[in-house]
């Protein structure tokens, strides 16, 4: 009876050393997976092409648009579309720009009101966000073997309920961000095409009006 009653105790103290393991082994991998991407991305700018998927639940629908980003650090970024038609959205990390050449119109707004809590991916504009306005878990690896983030905002906003990011485990490149409001809305922009410079134009996250083109003001 003693040598059972010891061997179990043996056995419940090494599941415990186990289960005890487990999620500092996972904190270390999170941290090294993080600190990966900030390696990666510490260049001041990139540019990248990227396909876009919004899907709104209620509806059942889902819209597809692509074009290429530019990002500038800290907070620039241009988003060219190229289809459905062309669009393009700039920001100098303060001023927002939404010109839609089809329609004769810009909308001009300030860049947290529309990139806030990380929208559209914008963390990439400046990765330090990840630590400072998330928090992270490690999830299970994508069909495609690459390592996915789980990022809650730390401030609730109903806009960015959770965001799943996949990262190449051999390039550290966020291949996708899938982001979903709190009405199970979701957004999932892949990246492809990846070209890091440190020389991006500045001029790129800036925009002059065009002459007699419609300005609307962004809602606040």
């Amino acid at each position: 009876m003693k040598k059972m009653l010891i061997g179990i105790l043996t056995a419940l103290s090494l599941a415990a050393s186990a289960f005890g393991a487990e999620p500092d082994s996972r904190t270390a991998a999170l941290n090294t997976l993080i600190s990966k991407i900030e390696q990666r991305y510490t260049l001041s700018g990139f540019t990248a092409k990227f396909d876009q998927y919004s899907t709104i639940k209620s509806m059942d629908i889902t819209d597809t648009a692509g074009g290429m980003l530019y990002i500038r650090r800290p907070g620039k970024m241009r988003w060219e579309y190229e289809k459905p038609e062309p669009q393009i959205i700039i920001s100098d990390g303060i001023q927002l720009w939404i010109y839609r050449p089809s329609d004769n119109q810009v909308i001009i707004g300030k860049a947290p009101v529309f990139f806030g809590d990380g929208k559209g991916i914008s963390f990439l504009s400046d990765i330090k966000i990840l630590r400072e306005n998330f928090v992270a878990s490690l999830e299970p690896d994508d069909d495609q073997g690459n390592s996915v983030i789980k990022l809650i905002p730390k401030k609730k906003n109903p806009d960015v309920e959770v965001i799943h990011m996949a990262v190449s485990r051999n390039t550290s490149d966020i291949i996708y961000a899938v982001t979903r409001n709190a009405y199970g809305d979701e957004t999932r922009i892949e990246l492809s095409g990846f070209e890091f410079s440190d020389s991006l134009n500045p001029d790129l996250f800036t925009f002059t009006v065009p002459p007699g083109t419609d300005i609307l003001e962004l809602e606040q």
